[in-house]
């Protein structure tokens, strides 16, 4: 039950300092406008999309959740 604890401590800790990053850093360079990223904008709607964003996070995300878990 203390790993739990920890690693929801630590999963916390990262959520905080990528919140933080993302306040002070909101012009992120490419994010949200790769080739693929869904826009439509009409007089009184606009839709957004970000699909290859989403995808690229996920890739990231996917690749550094299996490296840590090998460890």
């Amino acid at each position: 039950m203390q790993e739990l604890g920890k690693t929801l401590i630590i999963f916390g800790v990262i959520l905080a300092g990528l919140g933080l990053f993302l306040t002070f850093f909101n012009k992120i360079p490419l994010v949200g406008k790769l080739p693929g990223d869904i826009l439509v904008q009409k007089k009184d709607f606009s839709f957004y999309f970000p699909i290859t964003t989403s995808i690229l996070i996920s890739i990231i995300l996917s690749l550094l959740f299996r490296l840590w878990s090998k460890r």
